[in-house]
This record gives C-alpha cells, sequence and structure tokens, in this order.
C-alpha cells in the first residue's frame, strides 16, 4: 500500500468517528458550575472551595462553587438532574442526600441512583460532638447523664433536616437513650449562629467549622465520632471508648454530574480530582481541618454509596427520621 492510499484510508476512518465522541475532547469548554447542596458557612463548602480552586488551575477554566441551600438540598440535587449531561455542571453530595434521602422522602423527583454518575469520593470528614460551655457538663459522660435527667431540656441544631449533623445526633440519641429535641437551620452556619450564643445548646458538625470555636473556648468539643481520637483534638475521647463500641459516624463529600454524562468526561473528571487531591494546597488544607482524602474511580465511589445506604437505611428507620 503506498503511502497516499495509506494517509486517505486513516483520514477516512478518522471522519467515521462518532461527531459527540470528537467533540467531548474540548471538555471543558467553559467555566464548570459546582453547586453545593447547602448554604455557606459549612464544611461542605471548605470542602468544594478548597478542590475546586485546584481544578481551576488544572483545566485552564474556572470551576466556580454556587452555594444552593434549602430543602435538605432536594431543590439543588433536582436542578442538577436536570441540567446538561456535558461536564460543565457538578454537585457535591454527601450522606444525606445520597444515603438518606432515598429513605426519608417517597417523591423525590429524582433517583439518586439512577439520575446522576457517581465521579469520585472527595473527603471524609469526622464529626464533632460539641456543646455551649453554659451546658452544665464538662465531659461526653456528664453531659449524657445531665442529658437523661433532663428529657427534652435540650435543644440541638443541625445544618437541615437530614443533614450530616441531625444524623449523627439522632445516631447518637438512639445508641444513648437521651431524647434531646432537633432544630433544624438553612445550612451549618445559622446553626453555629444560634449555638454559639446559646440559644440551642449542642450539635454535631464537621471539624473544619468548629474547630476554630473550640480553640476559642466558645464551644467544648465533647466527643468524636470517627473509631479513633484525632490529632487536632487528642483529649477528646470517641463515643465508642466512651462505652458505646461500633458507634461511627463521619461526614463524606464527592463528586457526581447529571446520568448520560459522557464516559470519557467522568474519567477525566476523575483523574483531574486525583491530581488536585495530591497537591500541596489541598493536602494542607485538608491536614488543616482533619479532614481524609478521598479518590478512587467512579465504580468505588457508587460501592461505597451504596454500602451507606444500607447502614443509615436502618437508622433512619429506628431513629424515625422524616422529611419536613
Amino acid at each position: 500500500m503506498d503511502f497516499d492510499r495509506r494517509r486517505r484510508l486513516i483520514l477516512a476512518s478518522a471522519a467515521l468517528l462518532p461527531l459527540p465522541a470528537r467533540a467531548q475532547s474540548g471538555w471543558p469548554r467553559r467555566p464548570i458550575r459546582f453547586v453545593v447542596p447547602f448554604a455557606p458557612g459549612g464544611t461542605s463548602e471548605i470542602v468544594a472551595r478548597t478542590v475546586a480552586q485546584e481544578l481551576s488551575k488544572q483545566l485552564g477554566q474556572s470551576v466556580f462553587v454556587e452555594n444552593k441551600g434549602g430543602g435538605a438540598g432536594v431543590p439543588a440535587m433536582t436542578e442538577v438532574a436536570k441540567a446538561p449531561a456535558d461536564g460543565h455542571t457538578l454537585i457535591l453530595g454527601h450522606v444525606g442526600t445520597l444515603a438518606v434521602h432515598p429513605f426519608i422522602f417517597s417523591n423525590l423527583p429524582y433517583d439518586v441512583n439512577k439520575d446522576f454518575v457517581p465521579v469520585t469520593l472527595l473527603a471524609k470528614v469526622p464529626n464533632l460532638f460539641v456543646i455551649h460551655p453554659d451546658v452544665p457538663a464538662k465531659s461526653f459522660k456528664e453531659f449524657i447523664e445531665y442529658a437523661r435527667r433532663n428529657p427534652g431540656k435540650l435543644d440541638y441544631g443541625s445544618a437541615g433536616n437530614a443533614s450530616a449533623g441531625h444524623l449523627a445526633m439522632e445516631y447518637l440519641k438512639m445508641a444513648t437513650g437521651i431524647f434531646i429535641t432537633h432544630i433544624p437551620y438553612r445550612g451549618t452556619g445559622a446553626q453555629l449562629t444560634d449555638l454559639l450564643a446559646g440559644r440551642t445548646h449542642a450539635a454535631s458538625a464537621g471539624l473544619p467549622a468548629l474547630l476554630p470555636h473550640i480553640k476559642a473556648g466558645k464551644l467544648r468539643a465533647i466527643a468524636v465520632g470517627t473509631s479513633e481520637r484525632i490529632s487536632q483534638l487528642p483529649d477528646v475521647p470517641t463515643v465508642a471508648e466512651m462505652g458505646y463500641p461500633g458507634f461511627e459516624t463521619s461526614q463524606w463529600y464527592g463528586i457526581l454530574v447529571p446520568a448520560g454524562t459522557p464516559r470519557e468526561i467522568v474519567l477525566r473528571l476523575q483523574s483531574e480530582v486525583a491530581k488536585a487531591l495530591k497537591s500541596e494546597a489541598v493536602q494542607t488544607r485538608f491536614a488543616q481541618d482533619g479532614a481524609f482524602g478521598g479518590g478512587g474511580s467512579p465504580e468505588e465511589f457508587a460501592a461505597f454509596i451504596a454500602a451507606q445506604q444500607k447502614i443509615w437505611g436502618p437508622i433512619v428507620k429506628r431513629a424515625n427520621i422524616k422529611a419536613e
């Protein structure tokens, strides 16, 4: 075969490639919208913005974080599920939206497992249990004893119904047999405002949002939800070691895109996120906040979500957590 004929055959073969696949190679073609389904001020925003900054550098396009709080994250999830499946709209998924909502909402306008494609796990963040200094308890044990003696007297706030903090506190109530009243807010920032003012008494949230207030003496950390103590607060015990073996709860976050997003784009995005998670800037920030970097393939993240659904489904039922 002469050179000219071979060249014509190569060009002809290239012309037969599916047009969408050829167009996809130019991703990203414009700024990428990264939706966080919570109000500003919480751990979710910290994780999202830290990773987004690195992705913007790597991709040569702005990855801008958009907080869209309210409705337990359902409006944001609904909007992204209907967005064009072209890799230019991402959403931050977490334990509430992915592992709990399927069990508390009977009429979600989307199917978590069918209308989104998991890309990769971003981070796991330890849950802390904190109380206002005015609560007459110096330790986890004293807090539980006080709550038992005064059922219904204490209130705890959360970032919203079915948020990670809500789930962690209901899990704690179920494990310890205490009763304290849940007050949902529109985001971690809003609920912290009332907790710091003493209008609520307790909360559970991620380390990044709580640590500055703990160090300032404005909140008292009484326990962590991880299986081991954390280096940032080595004197704070785990719930498990305080007499509740097997108790473990943490916040986790990952990236998802609308179903139908081309596999090529999903894998490229996963690869870029993996690179960002290894960057010095992300690792330094995560270390400061006690977050554990994620990573892994889309299939691994999908399996992780499925496993979390099996864990939280029974807890939601036993704790009688319902949509509000």
